[in-house]
């Protein structure tokens, strides 16, 4: 009965308003070819374009996430992972950023996966450890920057290292923090405090799946419309030739890089490739910092973060992200 008036809410309208919204701007997209005859400005249809791109691409991740988040909360054994790691704060941290390995979701599906864990026991400051880690942690990114650069292995290193370390960092300074709940938002809090089912039954654990599916799509979804949207607007309106101009300095190009991999928004399975077409002009430290801060933080990122987490967090996390990407960026230039 629960599940059915779940699905009877205003919640469902919400999520299929979104899809609507999706086939719309395929449509729209598809119509304003010059086969079809509807022409839109071409400003138009490059802002559906990359839109669009965004959504495709960040979408498989998404479902993927958001099922190992629904194993996560309903069909594994009860603190299966949480009983798992270690008792140490700081060597619990660590072993989290490397559960990418084991879990390879991008960035996007890490963060109903991200959710299913902590619905699960695990803390707010480890949850971030790992939305942080596993996007460049993972055998899939690990592949395709070794691939992207791979006569240069002063990247994948400076990459691998600079994740592991920035997302520990994080997850330790947010260890200070008096409460989990003090940094979870009101709503994802509502979720957290809903009972256990203690009947695990077949049935029950199937109807469980399905809510937690439609909770999950109607919480991450509507962000990752708006944030590609954002993210499609953004690189349409973003001053690419001054980018360029800021490529040689190696504190402005790193800067810069930062910028780009904010605006993109582009997955953390491919982006070394897209990074790789500025190899020649940007700075060894501007690659590295793109390849680490872009992970981590970018426009859609923000935006499904903020369904679990409050403003103030997510801007704390923003700042040191960005500060030791920077210094990253700093030590490899001028180190290597």
């Amino acid at each position: 009965m629960e599940f059915k008036k779940y699905i009877r809410s205003k919640r469902l309208p919400i999520l299929g308003m979104g899809l609507l919204i999706v086939a719309a701007l395929f449509f729209i997209r598809y119509t304003t070819n010059d086969s079809v005859g509807l022409n839109l400005p071409n400003q138009a249809r490059d802002l559906f374009t990359i839109s669009i791109s965004v959504i495709l691409e960040s979408l498989p991740f998404i479902v993927l996430g958001v099922l190992l988040s629904i194993a996560v909360q309903v069909w594994l054994p009860e603190d299966f992972i949480i009983k798992r790691l270690p008792k140490n704060p700081i060597l619990r941290r660590m072993t989290i950023s490397f559960l990418g390995m084991l879990l390879p979701v991008c960035e996007c599906g890490n963060v109903p996966l991200a959710r299913g864990l902590i619905v699960k026991g695990l803390t707010v400051p480890d949850s971030l450890t790992f939305l942080l880690a596993a996007p460049i942690l993972n055998p899939i990114t690990i592949i395709t920057t070794q691939q992207a650069f791979g006569g240069d292995m002063t990247v994948l290193v400076a990459r691998l290292l600079g994740g592991f370390l920035i997302a520990n960092i994080i997850g330790m300074i947010f260890s200070r923090y008096p409460s989990n709940k003090s940094m979870l938002s009101d709503s994802f809090q509502a979720i957290c405090e809903q009972p256990d089912p203690h009947n695990h039954t077949h049935k029950k654990h199937m109807k469980r799946s399905a809510k937690i599916l439609l909770q999950e799509l109607n919480a991450i979804m509507p962000a990752l419309f708006i944030g590609a949207f954002i993210a499609g607007a953004v690189q349409l309106l973003g001053p690419r030739e001054l980018l360029s101009i800021l490529g040689a300095d190696p504190i402005l190009s790193i800067l810069a890089m930062m910028l780009l991999a904010f605006i993109v928004s582009i997955c953390s399975n491919v982006d070394a490739f897209f990074a790789l077409a500025f190899k020649n002009t940007f700075t060894t430290g501007a690659i590295v910092s793109f390849l680490t801060f872009g992970p981590m933080i970018d426009i859609k990122m923000l935006a499904l973060m903020r369904t679990t987490y409050r403003p103030a967090v997510i801007a704390q996390v923003v700042a040191l992200a960005a500060l030791m990407s920077l210094v990253l960026g700093l030590v490899v230039n001028y180190a290597f």
